[in-house]
C-alpha cells in the first residue's frame, strides 16, 4: 500500500453486509469565480476532508482561464489541509514553455499531482481541436513533457462511451494507452450511469493489453437539466430510467438530492461488486451529497481529521 496515495482514508463500514471496509474516494471541485462560492467550496472541503479522500482535484478553464484561481485553490488545500491536491492542467491556447511554468508553479507550491487533460477546443463544442502552434499537441505529450519537468504522480482521462473526437473504440483505446505509456499513473473515467457502461469498457481496456488503474469518475445529479446539457457535450449517454427517476423533480431539490444520492450510491455499490474500489466523485462544489452517498458506502470521518 502507498502511504501517499492512501493518506488520512476514512474508516469504511460498508452498508453491504459481508463486504469490506476498504473504499476509497477522491472528488473534484472547480475555482471558485466569487468571494460567495469561495466560501463554499471550503465548506465542501471542511465537510468532504474528514472522510480521507486519496485526494482532492480543481479544474482548469480553457486557454488559463483559470489559471491564477486554480493555482491558489490547490495551493491552499496542500498548505492549509494536509490532503493531497491535484491540478488540472490542459494544453489549450498556450505553448509548451507557458504550460511548462505553469507545472513549475505547481511544483514548488507543493502540488505532487497532476490530472493533464488534451481540453475542449476553445471555440465550441463541435469545433476541431487545434493546439497552439508550440504547445503541446494532445495529452500525451502533456504527460511526456510533464515528466520531464519534475516527477509528477499523473492522472488522464478516460471515456468509456469513447471520445467524441475518436474515430472509433480502438483509437480512442490507442490515445489512451499512449497518455499511460507517457508516464500516467491512472485513468479516471467520464461520467456514466450504469455499471454495464463501465464493465464493458474495463474489459476493453484489459483487452488492449492496458494494466492501469481505471477509476470510475461518478457525476450525482445535481440538476437534471445541467447533467443532460454536459452528456451532450461529451457524448454521455442518458437512460430513459435515469429521465424518469428525475422527471417532476425540478421543483423539489430535496426530493432530487434523495434521489441523486440514492442513484449514485446503488451505482457505487453495484461497481464494488464488480470489483471497484476507488470512486472519484464530481461534486460540482457541493459537499452535501456527496458525503451523503459516501455515507450510505459506509464511509465515516476519521478522528483525527472531523
Amino acid at each position: 500500500m502507498n502511504p501517499a496515495r492512501d493518506h488520512g482514508r476514512a474508516r469504511a463500514e460498508p452498508l453491504f453486509a459481508g463486504l469490506p471496509g476498504d473504499i476509497a474516494v477522491s472528488f473534484e471541485f472547480f475555482p471558485p469565480k466569487t468571494e460567495k462560492m469561495e466560501a463554499t467550496l471550503w465548506d465542501s472541503v471542511a465537510t468532504l476532508g474528514p472522510l480521507g479522500p486519496r485526494f482532492l482535484s480543481v479544474t482548469y478553464g480553457a486557454g488559463g482561464t483559470t489559471r491564477e484561481r486554480t493555482h491558489a485553490t490547490v495551493a491552499r488545500i496542500v498548505r492549509e489541509t494536509g490532503i493531497p491536491a491535484a491540478a488540472h492542467l490542459t494544453c489549450v491556447e498556450a505553448s509548451r514553455a507557458d504550460v511548462d511554468a505553469v507545472a513549475r508553479d505547481y511544483w514548488e507550491a507543493g502540488v505532487r499531482h497532476i490530472v493533464a487533460l488534451r481540453g475542449d477546443a476553445p471555440d465550441g463544442p463541435g469545433m476541431k481541436f487545434a493546439p497552439h502552434p508550440d504547445g503541446y499537441e494532445n495529452a500525451a505529450a502533456l504527460v511526456a513533457g510533464l515528466k520531464k519537468i519534475a516527477p509528477f504522480e499523473i492522472s488522464v482521462a478516460a471515456y468509456p462511451k469513447c471520445h467524441p473526437d475518436s474515430s472509433d473504440a480502438v483509437a480512442d483505446l490507442d490515445n489512451l494507452k499512449r497518455k499511460l505509456d507517457a508516464g500516467a499513473s491512472r485513468a479516471i473515467t467520464q461520467f456514466f450511469f450504469e455499471p454495464d457502461t463501465f464493465f464493458r469498457f474495463r474489459d476493453q481496456v484489459a483487452a488492449a493489453n492496458i494494466d492501469a488503474e481505471i477509476v470510475p469518475g461518478i457525476m450525482p445529479v445535481t440538476s437534471f437539466a445541467a447533467v443532460r446539457k454536459m452528456s451532450g457535450l461529451c457524448g454521455t449517454a442518458i437512460p430513459e430510467w435515469l429521465a424518469d427517476q428525475f422527471d417532476g423533480l425540478d421543483e423539489k431539490p430535496q426530493a432530487r438530492q434523495l434521489v441523486a444520492a440514492t442513484l449514485a450510491a446503488e451505482l457505487c455499490r453495484r461497481l464494488y461488486a464488480g470489483g471497484e474500489r476507488h470512486f472519484h466523485f464530481y461534486t460540482l462544489n457541493r459537499a452535501e451529497l456527496g458525503y451523503a452517498i459516501c455515507h450510505l458506502l459506509g464511509l465515516r470521518p476519521n478522528e483525527t481529521s472531523a
